[in-house]
C-alpha cells in the first residue's frame, strides 16, 4: 500500500519529505513484525541485535563499549539489555583480564541454540518483508547508504 493511503495524508511539502517519512513509516512497520516475531522467544529486538552481534564474534569476547558501538540503536542501555540476557542464560558477563573496569561478554551455548531456532524464521521474515529482486535490494541499499553520507 502507498503511504499516502497509509498515514491518510494525500500531499507532502516535497519528495524528500515524503523519503523520510516512507523510511520511518516502513522501519515501524518491520520493527512491529519482528517484535510479533520475538515475542514467543522472550526476547525484544535490541535483545536479539546483541545475540547476533556476539554470535558473529563467537567464540571470542566483546567489551560491552564495543558493543554498544555496534548496535542498530546507539541509544540501547547495554547495562541493562545485558543483564536481563544474563539473567535469560543467553550471555556471559566476566571482568577484562586486560582492563579491569572493563566488562567481556560472550553467548552461552542457550544463546546460540536460540538464534539457530529462530534463523529461518528470520530469513522467512527478511524476504515476506523486502519483496524486492537481489538487484533492487542492492539499489535500495545503495540509496540508504548514500543517505546516511
Amino acid at each position: 500500500m502507498k503511504l499516502e493511503e497509509e498515514i491518510k495524508q494525500p500531499k507532502f511539502k516535497n519528495v524528500q519529505q515524503k523519503a523520510v517519512l516512507n523510511i520511518l513509516f516502513t522501519a515501524n512497520w518491520i520493527q512491529n513484525l519482528q517484535r510479533e516475531l520475538f515475542e514467543p522467544y522472550g526476547i525484544t529486538g535490541q535483545q536479539y541485535n546483541i545475540l547476533r552481534i556476539l554470535r558473529g564474534q563467537h567464540p571470542k569476547r566483546i567489551c560491552a563499549y564495543e558493543l554498544k558501538s555496534r548496535l542498530l540503536d546507539k541509544n540501547s542501555d547495554v547495562s541493562r539489555l545485558l543483564d536481563r540476557l544474563i539473567g535469560k542464560k543467553l550471555v556471559n558477563k566476566s571482568k577484562s583480564k586486560t582492563d579491569k573496569r572493563a566488562f567481556e561478554i560472550t553467548i552461552t551455548p542457550q544463546g546460540l541454540a536460540l538464534l539457530s531456532e529462530m534463523d529461518s524464521l528470520i530469513n522467512t521474515l527478511d524476504t515476506r518483508v523486502i519483496k524486492l529482486s537481489s538487484t533492487e535490494a542492492s539499489q535500495l541499499n545503495g540509496l540508504l547508504d548514500k543517505c546516511r553520507d
